[in-house]
């Protein structure tokens, strides 16, 4: 088991799983007409998968740059994730006075 994680081959297995997901979700969602936004959907597994690349190349030795690279890969996914997210969010009603009845109260 040291060995998966040594080569980096346990983080290919799950990377696998992760693209398994993302085309089951995509599937569902095209045949059930509701599920997951594909674009925020791309973009959070985009986020994760860079991380476990980012893991793989910690595990397995590699050099700094790739390392490097795959974090901000993820950041960037991250941050389109979360642009996606807010920008679909539904606009909040603004703080105001509390409303006043129209009749006093007996």
């Amino acid at each position: 088991m040291a060995e998966w994680f040594a080569s980096g081959r346990l983080i290919d297995l799950v990377l696998a799983l992760v693209a398994v997901e993302a085309v089951l979700l995509l599937a569902w969602r095209r045949r059930a007409g509701h599920g997951p936004a594909p674009a925020s959907l791309v973009a959070n597994l985009a986020s994760g998968a860079c991380l476990m690349l980012a893991l793989r190349a910690a595990l397995t030795g590699a050099d700094w740059r790739w390392l490097a690279l795959a974090l901000v890969g993820s950041l960037i996914a991250h941050l389109a994730d979360l642009g996606l997210r807010l920008g679909a969010a539904p606009p909040t009603p603004a703080a105001g006075p509390p409303s006043r009845p129209s009749r006093p109260l007996p």
